[in-house]
């Protein structure tokens, strides 16, 4: 589909850089072998629309033999999507999913009530050697859908709708944005894209959407005459009419956001829920670690080892 150029409105200037409600600068972390740069939550905002978890993870080279092994673990209260560039992970999970999340696909998690699932380097892939480099989001579920059985649905890149034109290709990972809808069906309004701009290149932040962010992952934007570097995550007001343009080395960003959620979220490890009663219970169900009658159970095809709940 082409670009349609009556959505690009006009770049702001002086005054109107005020459109950014605030800049929001990831904490990194050492993993043991390579950097996470966590944006959301962060102390200026814990969400931007349903978004309460936002990592950026690698770019990183394992040489043979390493690679990440996240041991299985649960969620409950959000959807998780781990988004790749480049690279490849082996998702395992309580339902029976076996998937391998391969770059510009989607592979949403939905926890609900509760799953659990692992994250791992393995097999052929670790034996070889590879390159990571993606983005992990979590979505807070409206508190109606917190208690829905758990899912997954894997839309291959090529299902995604791409809009592209004027030197810019946008790439719509989930929910509603610039008339179109992705595959994937989420319980609240809301849109996530990986947009990559040329050198330039404007886009339009869309209008309809209460909460609207950008993350720079690549490149730098100018918005209202404020250059700002990529591993930035910007916030902006809610209703204004908001462009940003590349810089010369052109840009590449995740534009994220929809509408705020009913009430306040807690979140405690990988748990994120509507009230800490509904924390406290899942703590006891995994620290019970009854795998074949509680509320969780361990992946299909990876029960060896999981990680306990913390101190």
């Amino acid at each position: 589909m082409s670009w349609n150029p009556a959505l690009d409105p006009h770049t702001p200037t002086g005054d109107e850089v005020d459109a950014i409600e605030t800049v929001i600068i990831p904490r990194a972390r050492d993993l043991g072998g390579f950097e996470v740069r966590r944006a959301l939550p962060a102390p200026q905002r814990q969400m931007v629309g349903p978004f309460i978890f936002f990592d950026q993870f690698g770019p990183v080279e394992f040489l043979t033999g390493q690679g990440i092994d996240v041991r299985p673990h649960p969620h409950i209260g959000l959807s998780t999507v781990s988004y790749l560039f480049r690279g490849t992970m082996h998702h395992r999970d309580s339902l029976g999913t076996d998937q391998w999340i391969e770059p510009g696909a989607v592979n949403l998690m939905t926890a609900g009530h509760g799953i659990t699932h692992s994250e791992r380097i393995d097999g052929e892939v670790r034996a070889r050697g590879t390159d990571l480099f993606g983005i992990q989001t979590w979505m807070a579920l409206p508190e109606a859908n917190e208690d829905d059985p758990a899912d997954f649905v894997h839309n291959p890149k090529d299902a995604l709708p791409v809009i592209e034109g004027e030197g810019k290709a946008l790439r719509l990972i989930l929910g509603t944005a610039y008339g179109e809808t992705a595959p994937a069906q989420v319980p609240m309004e809301m849109f996530y894209a990986d947009a990559e701009l040329g050198p330039g290149a404007a886009i339009p932040l869309p209008d309809d959407q209460e909460d609207r962010g950008i993350y720079i992952l690549q490149g730098s934007i100018e918005s209202g005459g404020v250059v700002h570097d990529a591993g930035g995550m910007l916030v902006f007001r809610p209703g204004d009419k908001v462009s940003v343009k590349a810089g010369p080395a052109g840009a590449r960003l995740m534009l994220l956001g929809g509408a705020t959620m009913g009430g306040p979220r807690y979140i405690w490890w990988n748990f994120v829920a509507s009230s800490m009663d509904r924390i406290e219970a899942a703590k006891e169900a995994w620290r019970a670690g009854d795998w074949e009658h509680g509320r969780f159970q361990l992946p299909v095809d990876d029960k060896a080892e999981f990680i306990p709940l913390p101190a």
